[in-house]
């Protein structure tokens, strides 16, 4: 909250939970660019969205090291230039996670690219567009797939990815592998409405009708 920013101590987000820094959204290089937590908000940001330091109350007033948006916050001093709109990508992981109809971490692989671990995010609000980021806690997503018309194929690709499957539509091959049948089963419940415009809200008005 932002009224209480510098009163009590942030929980701190967790250095695992995110891929980029949560302010810039500049990737994280593991041989050059550090993490900082900003000690208002627990954010972790990088070092050039940490390079600001204010009075925390709860820390007995000493200086310490924030985010550019907790300084402002802190400081009192009000950003004139309006807030630029999100673009699709820019929308918060944990934003969407919390109002999700479905979220796990998938193994996802596109064409012949090699597999990579994703935290794949359905929201409520856009129940046909599949969400892709590399962490729950990052601020920007790294693809989203609009499901509606996709052909879904259930059929596991080989013997060491038993719970996976496929989503094609023309030349777009999406594949996806779960950690387990459950999993996998609960993605393609959902996956299976989306690809014919379906919602399961509206699966189940169709059930009451």
């Amino acid at each position: 909250q932002t009224a209480e920013l510098g009163k009590r101590a942030p929980r701190w987000i967790r250095d695992n939970e995110v891929t980029m820094c949560m302010k810039c959204k500049e990737p994280f290089n593991a041989l050059t660019r550090r993490r900082h937590h900003c000690r208002a908000c627990g954010h972790v940001v990088c070092w050039k969205c940490s390079d600001y330091k204010a009075h925390l109350e709860y820390d007995g007033n000493k200086l310490n090291k924030v985010c550019k948006d907790c300084y402002h916050v802190i400081i009192g001093c009000t950003d004139s230039e309006e807030k630029k709109k999100k673009g699709i990508l820019e929308i918060e992981s944990a934003e969407v996670s919390g109002n999700s109809v479905i979220c796990s971490f998938l193994q996802y692989m596109e064409k012949s690219k090699p597999w990579q671990k994703a935290w794949c995010v359905i929201p409520k609000q856009e129940a046909l567009v599949l969400y892709m980021y590399g962490a729950p806690q990052d601020v920007r997503a790294l693809a989203t797939i609009p499901l509606l018309g996709y052909t879904v194929d259930d059929t596991p690709r080989s013997a060491d990815l038993p719970h996976s499957f496929k989503l094609t539509q023309s030349k777009s091959v999406h594949s996806f592998a779960a950690d387990n049948e459950e999993l996998k089963q609960k993605w393609l419940k959902v996956i299976h409405l989306a690809v014919k415009g379906e919602t399961p809200e509206c699966q189940n008005e169709l059930q009451v009708n």
